[in-house]
């Protein structure tokens, strides 16, 4: 049976007519045991998988339908449903970790009638068993972040073991993919408990998701399904560099056995959950009775949109963590907690137009123009066609009906035409034989869908792209050299390639509009700092296809230098352990043109470097214990990534952590430094700035 289409509502609407009970039960039975089959289906391909084929919305209404029929006829169910587990099993790949108190699922309010249900339920259960004596009781609010869950447990301060919730009772240990998330601490202050497990959620932020699925699309790959499968298989997978590719963070919100730290509300957690390094979400508040919850709700249904990452929702938590205990649980949730879900938003509008946009690999990407329509707390006016084939899949036209929606609440697109409205007037859609920048005749390989421009040396719109990702923190990571500042100095003749980025000067940058000195100043410094970036960052920031971080690090790491490598033929390169014949031909390809190889020595006459560190394994080896016994702490704005920062120290011996305390040797500070830059000054710890810094590794 597929699974990539909703089933039909309860068996009855209505109540069914006169007939035999035993047809009936069968019926019945066929129904609940036909729900079992396909939500553990979906339940495999989310949780396992991390590829849903279905929206969430459409995956709790199958939920919702099986569950009032087990509840209605409990003698039809078995312990087997799915409907009584709560995850998928943990995959074989990783080491399983019990859960000492199971990670549950929580309860779904699909609607508001459902939310004041569950509070009516609470209060009646604890009003009825004398708990309580006033049923009106305050719940904390926060935003139900799509992520995935996972388990810290922390020994004498430090990070020791990191799990994925899995089925609710055994997980899998991702402590090592775990690690790679700055935003989790690996170590804490000394007057921290000597053992203590913390939850929260891995997520990643939607401009993370929508720049990995702009770079797959230009490849030729797959687009990650959403923001949270993309956390999912992020943080399952094999090699946790693969992992900090994907730059995950990571909310606290819960420590198991709160009571015994002297925390008694769920308002207290969060506070010193925030008060000793961890990330909590500030999307929260305390709710005082329903009126408030339900103010909550509506402050946050488009205001939501507005969040770093995707909520489909508000969890309410009695605030009170006493009556947690009273309350229990059943084997899928606690009694205490649900998770009140927005709706599904979908919208019917008409397509105007559909237009083509060259991206920095020449791929041709038909864009669908949209009669303005908002969505998901934004106003939608296009959505990606993404190639040819699905154009025609979907066979939409100049003039459809159509319905749109935001895939994982992040980016719009058509789910299909309404071909009942249409009157004979709307106009196919054909591919163009010639890219509508430059003119060159376009082809499309036999094994791709994507139909591309060859032109890749003089294509205005390549080129463009092509700055922009060299620029972006996967390429160079240089600051201030953004989209708009970049169509700017095209139009101005001052950049035509990527070499013509390291001839500005700040002059040629001041007397741009809206630019002052100051701003002048801080890009052309970004600019200097990027020439010293390792090969690894300059072969990713070239857009060679197919030749993303984790590509670069293993061809820096294998040849060490720009010269070696463009000397390798295919056979060498695909030798090379996770390379393989595509990158391999790829990489040839790219060296074989000779605009590329002159953009290379422009590069390297402009003083960018052309090796890896491990090319300079000798300075190290004299270097790497000058920080020995030291560790640093990083915080405030920097012209570099925090990240590299720690690397640095690391390399030369020293270690990094990510909070302020009695062990800290040094606080390096740039712009807007907050709470830390305090601690360190009560603590009396050595701060300095990011000069002051640089100057300690080049001693």
């Amino acid at each position: 049976m597929p699974f990539d289409k909703p089933l039909q509502g309860l068996l009855f609407e209505q109540p069914p007519p006169a007939k035999p009970v035993l047809k009936e039960t069968l019926e019945l039975q066929k129904r609940i045991r036909e729900l079992q089959q396909i939500i553990a289906e979906h339940q495999r391909l989310y949780y396992e998988e991390d590829s849903p084929v279905i929206p969430d919305s459409e995956y709790d209404k199958l939920f919702k339908e099986l569950k009032t029929l087990e509840e209605t006829y409990p003698e039809l169910t078995d312990a087997n449903s799915p409907t009584k587990r709560v995850g998928g099993a943990p995959s074989v790949k990783f080491s399983k970790v019990t859960h000492a108190t199971p990670m549950l699922s929580l309860e779904n309010a699909l609607n508001k009638g459902e939310l004041a249900d569950f509070f009516s339920r609470v209060s009646s259960s604890l009003l009825k068993n004398h708990i309580v004596n006033d049923g009106n009781l305050p719940y904390m609010a926060e935003m139900k972040m799509d992520g995935l869950a996972v388990s810290l447990f922390y020994r004498n301060g430090k990070l020791v073991l990191g799990a994925t919730r899995g089925d609710g009772k055994t997980g899998e240990d991702v402590t090592e993919n775990i690690k790679t998330i700055s935003s989790i601490p690996q170590a804490l202050s000394e007057n921290f408990p000597s053992a203590v497990e913390i939850r929260g959620e891995v997520l990643m932020f939607k401009n993370v998701f929508e720049e990995i699925n702009r770079q797959r699309e230009e490849a030729g790959e797959p687009l990650l399904a959403n923001p949270r499968n993309a956390a999912a298989g992020a943080i399952r997978q094999l090699e946790s560099k693969v992992t900090a590719e994907r730059q995950l963070s990571f909310y606290a919100y819960y420590v198991t056995g709160a009571e015994f730290f002297g925390l008694k509300k769920q308002s207290d957690v969060l506070k010193w959950l925030s008060s000793n390094g961890f990330p909590v979400q500030d999307a929260a508040a305390l709710c005082e009775n329903e009126q408030e919850a339900d103010s909550f709700i509506e402050y946050w249904r488009d205001a939501r949109h507005d969040l770093p990452y995707v909520t489909d929702g508000v969890v309410f938590k009695l605030n009170d963590i006493e009556l947690w205990n009273k309350l229990g649980s059943t084997s899928h949730a606690p009694r205490w907690a649900a998770a009140f879900k927005y709706p599904s938003e979908e919208k019917e509008t008409r397509v105007l137009g559909i237009e083509i946009s060259v991206g920095r690999t020449g791929a041709l990407t038909p864009i669908a123009d949209l009669s303005p329509v908002r969505l998901g707390g934004s106003t939608v006016q296009r959505a990606s066609l993404h190639n040819e084939d699905e154009v025609r899949r979907k066979d939409v036209r100049v003039g459809d009906l159509v319905k749109v929606r935001k895939a994982g609440e992040v980016i719009p697109e058509i789910i299909g035409v309404i071909k009942e409205a249409r009157n004979g007037a709307e106009k196919a859609f054909k591919m163009p034989e010639f890219c509508p920048v430059c003119g060159a005749a376009v082809a499309r390989l036999p094994d791709e869908a994507a139909v591309r421009c060859p032109n890749r040396a003089s294509c205005p719109a390549q080129i463009r792209e092509a700055m922009i990702h060299f620029a972006s923190r996967s390429g160079m990571d240089i600051k201030g050299l953004g989209e708009k500042l970049i169509d700017t100095l095209m139009e101005c003749g001052l950049i035509g390639n990527l070499g013509d980025i390291y001839s500005l000067d700040k002059e040629q940058l001041a007397e741009l509009p809206r630019m002052g000195e100051k701003s002048a100043q801080n890009i052309i410094s970004a600019i200097e700092a990027s020439r010293s970036k390792p090969l690894e960052s300059l072969l990713a920031a070239l857009g060679i296809r197919y030749v993303g971080s984790r590509a670069a690090e293993i061809l820096a790491e294998n040849f060490l230098n720009m010269n070696k490598i463009a000397e390798a033929g295919i056979e060498e390169l695909s030798n090379v352990d996770g390379i393989g014949e595509t990158i391999a031909s790829s990489m040839a390809a790219f060296f074989t043109d000779e605009s590329n190889r002159a953009l290379i020595e422009r590069l390297a006459a402009r003083g960018v470097r052309m090796d890896s560190d491990n090319a300079i394994g000798t300075i190290r080896e004299k270097m790497e214990s000058k920080f020995a016994g030291l560790t640093f702490v990083f915080t405030g704005e920097l012209s570099f990534p925090r990240k590299e920062g720690e690397n640095m120290v690391k390399r030369l011996g020293g270690k990094a952590a990510s909070s302020v305390s009695g062990s800290t040797a040094y606080l390096v500070a740039g712009e807007s430094a907050g709470s830390k830059l305090e601690k360190a000054r009560q603590l009396g710890i050595k701060i300095i700035g990011e000069s002051e810094f640089l100057e300690l590794v080049n001693k």
